[in-house]
């Protein structure tokens, strides 16, 4: 049986879960404020009052996550960039 597709995903296959919070988050709460700017207010809330990994959060959804830098060991390890170059052409070679 083929996987249901969503109009919502770009008729890629389901993410139930995915679709479920997503439903939650956006559902009005007792005061018809979206659940989603609920914990958003709170996960603020948390950075104000100190929370380093609130913070961490904060910042990442803003500006992203650090570059990590990719680097080899000079001597053990380097790092290795190969290059394959593929000719068209009836036989294949050139």
């Amino acid at each position: 049986m083929a996987a249901r597709k969503t109009p919502s995903q770009g008729g890629k296959p389901d993410k139930l879960w995915k679709d479920a919070i997503r439903i939650a988050a956006l559902r009005p709460d007792a005061e018809g404020r979206k659940k989603l700017a609920v914990i958003a207010d709170k996960l603020v809330d948390a950075a104000i009052a100190g929370d380093v990994a609130a913070m961490r959060e904060i910042g990442d959804r803003l500006d992203g996550k650090p570059a990590q830098a990719i680097i080899g060991d000079d001597e053990a390890a380097p790092i290795k960039t190969v290059l394959e170059v593929m000719w068209g052409g009836s036989n294949g070679a050139r």
